[in-house]
């Protein structure tokens, strides 16, 4: 597009804004004078002591060394991001930029528009993190500013505590400087990259959070179960079981680590149905997605495939046990020395299998499997079996491919393990019986130095403890 064309939308874009914030002060009073008068005075002394160094300081700052180490020379910018508006005048929940958060230690709890830099000094660097220091209250900033103003959205962070907090340099975002030589994350496809990479193995604090993660999304898939015929009785049931498993991420972490897929009877076969509008109905089936991200940013992702009315039917059970059966085949291979891609090898010869033995598949097994020529099984089972998990659900996202689906798996690693089969409603290469059925079971897994830890293990996974935990809980 051209210079000159581009004009007009620029000043579309700055009317826009414009009318926005005069509609904004539209609906205000003015303030008399005798509230300017005494708005600033009459309030207590803050007290002024240092936090002491959050648990991540360490692991953060050895991070930053690892980047700093790869890239000699160079100034680095890493932001957090800022506000994204959701509507009018409200935004969506602040969440800082992954790469951020996990170079600075600074989780749900950072602030929008902030900054790490590190600058080059002599054979490393200085980092620096830079915010938006809290106003002193004499400012019109604290009472009239509703974005950032502490009368409306609570105290800010100071400098010097978040120095001591995150054992890091701060200073006002004012003092910040952007130059055109800077590498800057998501700009920078190098240090995007890399930043990327530096999370495939995780350290001691990280593996520490996704347990927790997991532990808190346990409890909330038990609180599903348990308001099972709460969820039934109501016509939009999805919705119910998306707000009792927002109940627990809210109360136990920081949130949702991705929006909940609460997928009932045919939709089920939808991969990621997040609409969530429809009924729970005795006799479906109901395939539910989701994760608990904790205070740190960390997030687990699980999946479990329930009957409603705490049986399956034969048919159910048969393609219950043939999902289970290709995660544990992707469990057995899954081990330190072992290719990443293998794992979704050792799911897909079982799916292909089973799904040629009940007649679906127009070859044989071996014909689906070949690389060139087959994959017609995939039909039944277009996504992959297992993808990184960490400080975003799809965890290194960027790494480059013989790192990713290529690399080797190393203790320290997590990732999911997740086969499923889905027969859509409308798909009339299945017989009826199969149509509308979906099944999922997705576990998140921690290498180690023999083989791989499930550490959503506690969760129910064979047919028979489903049916066990359904009569358990849901009678209560």
């Amino acid at each position: 597009m051209s210079a000159t064309s581009e004009t007009p939308s620029a000043s579309v874009d700055e009317a826009a804004a414009a009318a926005a914030a005069a509609a904004n002060a539209n609906r205000r009073q003015p303030y008399p004078g005798g509230f300017l008068e005494t708005i600033s005075s009459g309030w207590a002394e803050r007290p002024d002591t240092a936090p002491p160094q959050r648990p991540q300081a360490s692991y953060a700052a050895a991070r930053r060394d690892a980047v700093s180490a790869a890239f000699p020379g160079r100034r680095l910018v890493i932001p957090a991001g800022d506000l994204k508006q959701r509507s009018n005048d409200t935004d969506y929940p602040f969440r800082a930029h992954s790469a951020f958060a996990h170079l600075t230690g600074w989780a749900s709890d950072a602030e929008p528009g902030a900054v790490l830099v590190l600058d080059p000094r002599g054979d490393d660097h200085e980092a620096t993190l830079y915010f938006r220091e809290r106003a002193d209250r004499t400012t019109p900033e604290f009472y009239a500013d509703a974005t950032i103003g502490e009368f409306w959205i609570g105290p800010r962070p100071a400098l010097a505590g978040v120095a001591a907090d995150l054992g890091l340099r701060t200073a006002h975002v004012d003092d910040f400087h952007a130059g055109a030589d800077d590498l800057v994350i998501d700009q920078d496809a190098d240090l995007t990259r890399f930043v990327s990479e530096l999370r495939l193995v995780k350290d001691p604090y990280e593996i520490d959070q996704m347990r927790a993660a997991v532990h808190a999304t346990a409890a909330g898939f038990d609180d599903i179960v348990r308001h099972l015929p709460e969820i039934v009785a109501h016509p939009r049931g999805e919705r119910v079981v998306e707000g009792v498993f927002h109940r627990r991420a809210r109360s136990d972490g920081n949130g949702e680590g991705y929006d909940t897929i609460a997928a009932s009877g045919p939709h089920a076969c939808y991969l990621h149905w997040t609409r969530n509008d429809g009924a729970v109905l005795p006799g479906d089936l109901i395939l539910i997605d989701a994760g608990v991200e904790a205070d740190s940013l960390y997030t687990a992702d699980i999946t479990r495939t329930i009957p409603v009315d705490g049986r399956f039917t034969d048919v159910q059970r048969r393609v219950y046990e043939t999902v289970r059966e290709a995660a544990d085949a992707a469990f057995a291979v899954a081990r330190p020395g072992a290719r990443f891609r293998a794992v979704h090898e050792a799911a897909m010869q079982v799916i292909a299998r089973r799904t040629a033995e009940w007649g679906l598949l127009p070859v044989t097994a071996e014909e689906a499997l070949d690389a060139d020529r087959g994959g017609q099984h995939r039909r039944y089972m277009v996504h992959g079996t297992s993808h990184h998990l960490g400080i975003d659900v799809h965890d290194c996202a960027q790494a480059r491919r013989e790192m990713y689906y290529d690399g080797v798996l190393e203790p320290g690693m997590v990732f999911t393990i997740e086969p499923g089969l889905y027969f859509q409603i409308d798909d009339l290469t299945v017989p009826e019986e199969y149509r509308g059925i979906g099944v999922r079971i997705e576990d998140d897994v921690l290498v180690t130095h023999d083989g791989v830890e499930n550490l959503s293990a506690s969760i129910p996974r064979t047919a028979d403890e489903v049916e066990a935990w359904v009569a358990r809980l849901s009678a209560r």
